[in-house]
């Protein structure tokens, strides 16, 4: 029996990838996940490994081929039969259960590769079935990876921060098991303790694992340790110390200090959407205030009923959405997008919630606004907002939308211009609610304003468009019965 050895599936966005480094030869014996050969590409260095226990019995593709993904480079043939007669005293002691992979999930199509955000366990740790492992950051969501079983973690391939692909393999669980397995000391290549690219760069610069400390888990190197390292040692030597002379103070200096992180997959996508809609539209901002006491009063009257029969509380988020829908119908330029030379109508409201997570600020839908009731809005808008927080919105939820609402009253905002979010065509930045005084029939009054900013595409929305749909939005808010009676 034999076993193919395949390049990995590629991300589509890379045609190729190179062979970078065998680490057996024709004729070696291997164990299951043994790392066999480093395929690097523009981007990542994948690893593969033994699918099965056996005999290297060909290598098809040297050192720097150029490869395709999912092509044969070599084979793997079954042990030798009187290997597997000998004598079961002689025989390797086996795990106390069946390996599990724990393996990267599918990813969707627009999105290439991952990253390992956080491992929430560590080798020789007892698991539960269904119990959260790792955490796999992509450009818009967090997927969790969770236990398939009660186990064991064994063997942990890919630390946090690495850049893997959809199912790739990334460590083990050993079903059943109820023990930590004692782990083998890192041999002097550093395979243990370092990726193929770190140790591609410790060579390179004539390094050795044993003469880098590692900040990972169990002393994983990361490049960032052997940029480090390198830097450290060309650093000048700090000059002797001369004696101070008896009478000189000693003055405390205060500490300054700085700490540099990389940016998460989320902000770098965050920052090169937003310079995008600064860069590629005609955006501009109008703005106008609305009197809030009358949606306040009728929250007071009914949030206690509303309460008891829906079972979520009456929030104003429900007569944004209600009356942006509203707005949305009388005027279908703002609820459609640019499409290359095309103007693309859009005969449904999805809405975009901007909401703020611990990783930065998304934008899950809110679909088919205009066919939910108030206590449907509310309680869509909760869910998304607790999937935020918790980092489980998934793809589905986060892609789409026709138009953006963002509440920076929440945070203490009075009066802000919100960019846009592309390919969208408009978004409504609500504010904080303060007290103000008003002229109301001749008479100065002090009411709840709110300040309401539309930033909209002026190659698309003309600016009679963008006041009339804000407008219509302040009249329907300040009188809310408008939005039950659909008048």
């Amino acid at each position: 029996m034999t076993t193919e050895i395949k390049v990995p599936v590629l991300p589509e966005s890379v045609a190729d990838a190179t062979v970078a480094n065998w680490h057996v030869q024709v004729g070696d014996s291997v164990s299951r996940d043994d790392v066999l050969v480093d395929i690097e590409t523009d981007k990542v260095v994948l690893e593969v490994v033994a699918l099965e226990d056996g005999v290297i019995s060909a290598i098809n593709e040297a050192e720097g081929a150029t490869v395709l993904g999912e092509q044969i480079i070599g084979m793997i043939s079954a042990a030798d039969s009187a290997v597997e007669d000998a004598p079961a005293e002689a025989a390797a002691p086996t795990a106390a259960g069946a390996v599990i992979d724990i393996n990267v999930p599918v990813l969707p199509e627009s999105v290439a590769d991952a990253t390992i955000a956080t491992w929430h366990v560590e080798e020789g740790e007892a698991v539960t079935r269904d119990q959260n492992l790792v955490d796999i950051e992509t450009d818009k969501v967090v997927l969790e990876v969770v236990a398939q079983e009660d186990g064991v973690i064994g063997k942990i391939i890919h630390a946090e921060g690495d850049t893997v692909l959809g199912n790739q393999l990334i460590g083990h669980l050993t079903s059943g098991g109820t023990s930590a397995p004692v782990a083998a000391p890192a041999d002097e290549s550093g395979d243990d303790i370092a990726s193929p690219s770190v140790r591609r760069l410790l060579t390179e610069n004539g390094l050795t694992p044993a003469q880098v400390k590692g900040s990972g888990k169990g002393g994983r190197i990361s490049k960032e340790d052997v940029e480090a390292h390198i830097a450290a040692a060309k650093a000048p030597k700090a000059a002797p110390k001369a004696a101070a002379a008896p009478s000189a103070p000693v003055v405390a200096q205060g500490e300054r200090s700085q700490k540099r992180v990389p940016m998460t997959r989320l902000r770098k996508t965050i920052a090169n959407r937003l310079l995008e809609a600064k860069n590629s539209t005609a955006m501009l901002t109008t703005f106008n205030e609305v009197n809030m006491k009358p949606i306040m009063d009728l929250r007071a009257q009914y949030k206690d009923v509303f309460e008891k029969r829906h079972g979520s509380r009456l929030g104003f988020m429900s007569f944004y959405v209600k009356a942006v829908t509203e707005a949305l119908k009388r005027f279908p330029a703002v609820n459609a997008s640019i499409d290359g030379d095309d103007i693309v109508y859009h005969n449904f409201f999805d809405i975009s919630i901007a909401v703020s997570t611990p990783r930065g600020l998304v934008t899950p839908v809110l679909r088919d606004a205009d066919q939910l009731g108030m206590a449907g809005i509310e309680n869509g808008i909760r869910d998304l907002a607790i999937k935020g927080r918790d980092g489980k919105l998934t793809m589905d939820e986060m892609q789409g939308g026709n138009f953006t609402i963002t509440n920076g009253g929440v945070f203490g905002s009075l009066i802000s211009t919100p960019i846009l979010n592309l390919p969208q065509a408009a978004i409504l930045g609500m504010h904080k609610i303060q007290d103000r005084p008003m002229a109301v029939d001749g008479k100065v009054e002090i009411l709840p304003m709110m300040y309401l900013a539309l930033s909209y595409d002026h190659r698309l929305i003309d600016g009679k468009e963008s006041v009339g749909f804000l407008v219509t939005i302040k009249e329907l808010l300040e009188d809310p019965t408008r939005l039950l009676l659909d008048i």
